[in-house]
């Protein structure tokens, strides 16, 4: 089941809008290879499901586009990111696995290069490797590569447009996500807001089958009538 979830999304992955979140990137051929320090235990343990966060870089770049540490992903000189992939982590029973075994095998510079147009952090793509990839996959290109057709296998809402929404809430943030990939229910979507009300994440749920899933109570984000705000990086 697991494979099939995998092809088909694949195959939406070659024939949807792969480059509407990064407008007009051209990946490099290879990137250094930073080093990630450990944080935390090992948290070896069962896959439940998996969540794949996507970070809205306008608001992320708001303060940072003089930046040199975020250049790739701020400067506008790699053109412009919408959502863009914070990380696909792997779910246990009762907390999230971490830092397991297979940390210890680095991603190459041209497998970090792939990763840069959904991505584009070598940075933030060496940690969540070594720090959730690592607990899901063997290797790091097999993690990149999952990661990619999940990303690319999405439609996109239209989230400048719904900025301009008088009233607007994280229900609605929610709707337009919904009426732009019809499989998935509110339970399945959380929208991360950050103190003042802004779009930070929004936070995909999927099973073990790779098919989309309830998200945890715990984990929903803001609720339907909560405020919100989406930054639309002018």
């Amino acid at each position: 089941m697991r494979r099939i979830a995998l092809s088909l999304a694949l195959g939406a992955a070659l024939t949807g809008t792969a480059s509407a979140q990064s407008y007009q990137c051209t990946p490099p051929r290879s990137v250094a290879v930073p080093g990630i320090a450990r944080e935390g235990p090992t948290r070896a343990m069962p896959v439940t499901g998996y969540v794949l966060s996507l970070s809205w870089s306008p608001e992320f770049c708001r303060n940072r586009k003089e930046s040199p540490r975020h250049a790739q992903q701020c400067s506008g000189r790699n053109g412009s990111f919408g959502l863009i992939l914070h990380g696909l982590w792997p779910q246990g029973a009762r907390s999230r696995p971490q830092w397991c075994a297979a940390r210890n095998v680095r991603p190459t510079g041209a497998q970090l290069a792939r990763q840069m147009c959904v991505q584009p952090s070598a940075s933030l793509a060496m940690r969540q490797w070594a720090k959730h990839g690592s607990c899901m996959a063997d290797r790091p290109d097999r993690y990149f590569r999952i990661t990619r057709i999940l990303h690319r296998s999405l439609d996109w809402p239209d989230l400048d447009r719904l900025s301009r929404k008088e009233g607007l809430t994280a229900g609605d943030i929610r709707e337009a996500w919904m009426q732009a990939n019809t499989n998935w229910r509110p339970e399945m979507i959380a929208v991360i807001l950050n103190e003042r009300g802004w779009l930070e994440e929004l936070r995909l749920c999927y099973g073990r089958d790779w098919l989309p899933a309830a998200c945890k109570r715990s984990a929903r984000g803001a609720a339907d009538d909560a405020p919100a705000k989406i930054w639309r990086g002018l």
